[in-house]
């Protein structure tokens, strides 16, 4: 087991959110060139809508192989996809809304995602083969909507769980579960503020009661971008 890599530890939000989106229209721009095509996974939360943000403008929004960009997202909360609790009415309102994705490219993750999902290339052994999932880490080192204790956790087959009891509002979500992330050609966390500072010690000494310790790409890339307040 490697220590997780954190690439860039920066000052504050402004800057992660340029390293985020930089580094992910690299691997945008490398995965269109390579196979034609990028299946992205989108995070949830304030921290990775910086990123979304900054991408929607120059250069990114006017550079990058939008119309070759297959969109989908790491977890969700099971609420209207106009709520304001969302992840997708966020990502729609900070990135989607302002670059060429195809609508027909977009996948919310509601209903069953199953159908969606088995349109991203698989590995071998039949899991969708992301190019590139975000995720973001909570105060108790939770990531996508995979909590302490769940037993989402122990989840090997499918692709999506349920989770009906999330210790925070609101307590219905869906999430990709472990295989699928850890089956992504790069898998990048975005940590902000002071109160990730415990979760991020005990992810990067591989504790194993701490969900976002089991992110470990099987045959890809594993980043950590975080701001200073999260580092120290």
């Amino acid at each position: 087991m490697t220590e997780p890599v954190i690439s860039v530890v920066v000052p504050g939000p402004a800057e992660l959110a340029e390293a985020a989106a930089s580094w992910t229209a690299e691997r945008i721009t490398g995965a269109v060139a390579a196979r034609r095509a990028c299946y992205l996974a989108l995070a949830g939360g304030e921290t990775p809508r910086g990123c979304y943000e900054r991408l929607a403008r120059p250069p990114y929004r006017d550079s990058l192989p939008w119309g070759s960009v297959f969109v989908y997202w790491s977890d969700e909360r099971q609420v209207p996809l106009d709520d304001p609790a969302s992840n997708y009415a966020m990502a729609k309102a900070a990135l989607l809304d302002h670059v060429p994705i195809p609508p027909e490219q977009v996948f919310p993750l509601v209903g069953d995602p199953t159908p969606a999902l088995r349109r991203v290339p698989a590995d071998a052994a039949g899991r969708p083969r992301f190019d590139v999932i975000h995720l973001g880490l909570g105060d108790d080192g939770h990531t996508a909507s995979l909590f302490p204790g769940s037993p989402a956790l122990q989840e090997a087959r499918a692709l999506v769980v349920v989770v009906h009891d999330a210790p925070k509002p609101p307590p219905e979500r869906l999430s990709l579960t472990l295989p699928v992330i850890n089956a992504a050609r790069a898998v990048l966390f975005m940590v902000q503020g002071a109160s990730k500072r415990e979760a991020l010690a005990r992810v990067r000494n591989h504790d194993p009661a701490v969900p976002a310790s089991h992110v470990l790409p099987v045959d890809g890339e594993l980043r950590f971008i975080v701001d200073l307040a999260a580092s120290q």
